[in-house]
């Protein structure tokens, strides 16, 4: 398969995301060395410029850690220059350690190549020389829907998440920039 070109640099937590990722796209990617990004204030200053520059696509697990890293970026890089990838919730071990993970979740290592694809296209990447435009769901739909700030809208949103195949620590903060009102219509009366 040839490497499909990104403009945008990838942050990754680690080396072998970045090795994974690197066998599919042709991209500056760049491992955050997990919670050393935390201490490290000339990789944070760095981001900010690449991010300023070319964008930023930020592709960390669907575990706590993972969530945790990407709202530590998220609280200084600024939205409108970020994608968020977001890794399906797959249960499963990577092939090189001997036991899974602490919440037994692949990660970006572990993730087959048609699921890393399908996340990227539905974070809105553009692999092709065309963006979508896309119209967002809103916190005021998760309201009136019954997916926030109701009795019982908690299980009713990991109900959605889960349905929509993203992963179950995903906030509704994220939600709203990550799925469309289509996909999101075409779903919310089905549960």
């Amino acid at each position: 398969m040839e490497k499909i070109k990104l403009a945008q640099a990838v942050l990754v937590e680690g080396k072998y995301d970045a090795i994974r990722l690197n066998s599919l796209f042709d991209a500056l990617i760049i491992p955050v060395d997990g919670f050393q990004i935390y201490r490290n204030e000339k990789q944070k200053q760095f981001l900010k410029r690449l991010a300023a520059q070319r964008g930023i696509i930020i592709a960390t697990d669907s575990d706590a850690a993972g969530f945790q890293i990407r709202a530590y970026l998220k609280d200084f890089l600024p939205p409108e220059q970020v994608w968020h990838v977001l890794i399906p919730d797959v249960s499963g071990k990577e092939r090189r350690k001997n036991v899974p993970s602490k919440e037994g979740k692949l990660g970006v290592e572990g993730m087959d190549t048609k699921a890393l694809l399908e996340a990227f296209r539905h974070a809105g990447i553009c692999f092709d020389g065309h963006y979508e435009s896309w119209n967002y769901v809103t916190k005021l739909d998760l309201y009136q829907d019954g997916f926030s700030g109701t009795p019982g809208s908690r299980e009713r949103y990991r109900a959605l998440l889960k349905k929509l195949g993203l992963p179950e620590r995903l906030s509704t903060n994220l939600f709203c920039v990550c799925v469309t009102k289509e996909e999101y219509h075409a779903n919310r009366d089905r549960l």
